[in-house]
Formats: structure tokens, C-alpha cells, sequence
């Protein structure tokens, strides 16, 4: 049995180095590539006002973020859930910038990058010049991403478990991943196709004369026996 944590996070912005931090992890269990059911997610309190810009991709306010925990608060919580398991990331040095930047902060031992599954990388090198953004990867694939208004971490652990299991080659309709929700059921109509009626294979008229023809220019054949 393999697990998998497919994980997703919400920052202020682009570089922890700068001052940005996380506002939102969100992670769901693959066993055997296959989602499970359990996920994670939590809201976190960045300590600091919201840029205009992050507040446009994912609709998180400071004023509704102080009303959450402290990542110190959430930290075990999170790391119990991840375990040792491969962590099936898009943009894998992104996220664990911010994860990372977040535990040295309050002195816990950083996550090592070698346990990411970079699906970016995957990505680029299965379509190279291509685009190989989560969203573009959504299309490619068929995979229904309607409901996603904003970016949210659990949402978008959601996708990326479909994407991933398309690149890996092992997403297949009615696999048994309705535990993912609507996007999956959705996704998993997209690749059925509706049955064809059967088309007549009787031969026609002219044919049958023709094979006649044929057939009365061989030597004893063996439709006359």
C-alpha cells in the first residue's frame, strides 16, 4: 500500500522572504494514487494586513484570518497528517518555501524537498512547451473546474489529485474516486463515452452479385459444395 499527500497552500504572496505567509493548507490522502476521502485544511492567521493582489486570487481578508489559529497553534495538527508521505505538490519549491519558512520560524525541523512529487515538473516534461498551469492541466485532462470561483488550497489539492493521476497515466472512469467529490464524478463522466448503435454489416445487393461472380469463376469452390 503506497500513500500520497496531495497538498495546496494560500499565501499573501509570492516570497516568504519578503514578509508573505501562509493563510491556508489544504491536503488529501491518495493510497495507491487513489483519494481516500481524508483531507486536511485549515485556515491560519498571518499575523499582517492582505495584499490587494493575493486578496484577488483567493478572497481571504486579514479580518477573517484573525478569527483563525496561528500556524504554531496548527503545526502538529498538520504534520501528523502528512506523516512521511510523498508529498504531491504543483510548484513543489513554492509551497514548501512558505511551509518551511514557517516551521524554522518557530523553530521545528523544515520538511525535506526530496519527499515532493513535483506534478509542474511531470507536467513540463510530458508537454514540454505547453502550458503547465494548474488550470491548463484542468483542460487538458477534461476535468470540471467550474466551481472554482478562487483559489482555495483544498480545492485545489482536489484537482491537482486528478491531474496528477492523468499523468501518471491511472485515472480510469468509475476507478472508485467519488470520494473526491463532484469535480471527480464530473471528471469521470467526461472520459465515458456514449454507446454507438451497431452498424448493419449485411452485404447489399451489387455485392452479393459481385460475390457471386467471383465465386463462379473458381474451380470447385467450396461455397457450392
Amino acid at each position: 500500500m503506497m500513500r500520497e499527500v496531495v497538498l495546496d497552500t494560500e499565501t499573501t504572496g509570492l516570497d516568504p522572504k519578503d514578509g508573505d505567509r501562509l493563510v491556508e493548507i489544504g491536503c488529501l490522502e491518495l493510497i495507491n494514487h487513489v483519494p481516500t476521502g481524508e483531507s486536511y485544511q485549515t485556515y491560519i492567521d498571518p499575523e499582517r494586513d492582505m495584499p490587494a493582489g493575493a486578496f484577488a486570487v483567493h478572497g481571504l481578508s486579514a479580518e477573517f484570518l484573525s478569527q483563525h489559529a496561528v500556524f504554531a497553534a496548527v503545526c502538529d495538527g498538520f504534520l501528523d497528517f502528512i506523516g512521511d508521505s510523498p508529498l504531491v505538490i504543483h510548484n513543489a519549491d513554492f509551497d514548501l518555501g512558505f511551509i518551511n519558512a514557517e516551521l524554522t520560524r518557530i523553530g521545528r525541523q523544515p520538511l525535506d524537498p526530496a519527499r515532493a512529487v513535483n506534478t509542474l515538473d511531470i507536467a513540463r516534461r510530458k508537454f514540454p512547451g505547453a502550458p503547465a498551469s494548474l488550470d491548463a492541466l484542468c483542460r487538458r485532462f477534461g476535468i470540471d473546474s467550474s466551481d472554482r470561483a478562487k483559489h482555495g488550497a483544498l480545492i485545489d489539492a482536489e484537482l491537482l489529485a486528478l491531474v496528477y493521476l492523468d499523468l501518471i497515466g491511472g485515472r480510469q472512469p468509475g476507478l472508485g474516486l467519488g470520494a473526491v467529490g463532484k469535480r471527480v464524478a464530473v471528471a469521470g463522466q467526461v472520459a465515458e463515452r456514449a454507446p454507438r448503435a451497431p452498424r448493419p454489416h449485411e452485404p447489399g445487393a451489387e455485392e452479393v452479385v459481385r460475390h457471386d461472380a467471383l465465386v463462379d469463376s473458381l474451380d470447385d469452390p467450396i461455397w457450392r459444395r
